[in-house]
């Protein structure tokens, strides 16, 4: 049995099912966004076309799509709803976070049942040891690397893509690419409709231990389609959540947040944490984050924009 660990930092909370010392699932939580299983108060603002696509308001003035809307809720009214999606990034109004109409009480979302552990840590950072950096590097380039082959994986507004390359045989490279995209799936949170593009092999049999490969390597629930002549195969999971890769498409946010992180682990002290002038533009725009960072170090922190320092580079030098 694995472990949950949850790291609460700034701007964002990082928590990690680990198993055998490696991380098999991983989530980030937004600060600002309302978590999945919320019940909110609101109010209805938008009935939508024959009942469907209703648009609720909550009290902080965040919108939520209600998709089979409210009987017998008329424009205007208040109601309680439970947040079933989250916000994801992207421009997409499709991507609201989705809500649905119901009698219970506002309640918080139910926590995940894990093992907070301290940040920063006096001592080893078991998110770092179990391989959060790494995990990290394949939600921010879309590149997965395995024994054989690679995983390129491409977020688009329909599903999420991955394409499966490399130099084995094509029937052995089908199977290791569905086992890794199974793995790859579970560790960076895609949910949702997803695409797997494996080699064509000749023949039911691969074709068959690719879709087994997938089976034994993704826990339910999840639907799929078997994998056709062409080797492309279908998965849909719950999508509660923006993705570790959704997440990312805010690129300056997300190394915003991640420069954060690196520069709590670095010591204690002063700092100026030097960064590409898009990333520090998130962090000017959000000085209750480095306020949080200077009582983590223990000294003042400041910044200063180099347009020769790449967007993901931005490091904490002692000030």
């Amino acid at each position: 049995m694995g472990e949950w660990l949850i790291e609460r930092g700034i701007g964002e909370a990082r928590a990690a099912l680990i198993e055998d010392g490696a991380i098999v699932e991983a989530r980030i939580e937004l600060d600002g966004l309302t978590p999945a299983g919320t019940i909110l108060a609101a109010r209805l603002i938008n009935v939508g076309p024959a009942g469907r696509n209703a648009v609720a308001r909550d009290d902080h003035g965040t919108e939520f799509l209600l998709p089979k809307g409210p009987d017998g809720v008329t424009e205007g009214a208040a109601l309680n709803i439970e947040v079933l999606r989250e916000a994801i990034p992207g421009g997409e109004p499709w991507k609201r976070p989705l809500a649905r109409a119901t009698a219970s009480p506002p309640s918080p979302a139910p926590p995940l049942s894990a093992r907070e552990i301290a940040f920063p840590s006096p001592g080893a950072n078991e998110l770092s040891e179990a391989g959060w950096d790494d995990l990290i590097e394949q939600a921010r380039t879309g590149i997965v690397e395995f024994a054989g082959g690679k995983l390129r994986i491409s977020p688009t507004p329909a599903m999420t893509l991955i394409d499966v390359d490399g130099l084995l045989p094509p029937a052995e490279l089908a199977v290791a690419g569905a086992a890794q995209a199974a793995r790859t799936i579970r560790q960076l949170d895609i949910g949702g409709s997803i695409g797997i593009d494996l080699p064509t092999v000749a023949g039911k049999a691969p074709r068959q231990a690719a879709a087994v490969a997938i089976d034994e390597q993704l826990p339910q629930p999840f639907e799929r389609t078997a994998v056709n002549g062409f080797g492309f195969v279908q998965i849909v999971r719950p999508r509660t959540r923006p993705s570790l890769l959704e997440i990312w498409s805010d690129r300056a946010g997300a190394e915003a947040r991640a420069l954060l992180r690196r520069a709590a682990l670095s010591g204690s002290g002063k700092r100026c944490l030097v960064a590409h002038p898009q990333v520090i533009s998130v962090l000017e725009l959000n000085p209750a984050w480095i306020d949080a960072l200077a009582r983590q170090l223990g000294g003042a922190v400041s910044l200063r924009a180099d347009p020769t320092v790449p967007i993901s580079a931005g490091h904490a030098e002692p000030a």
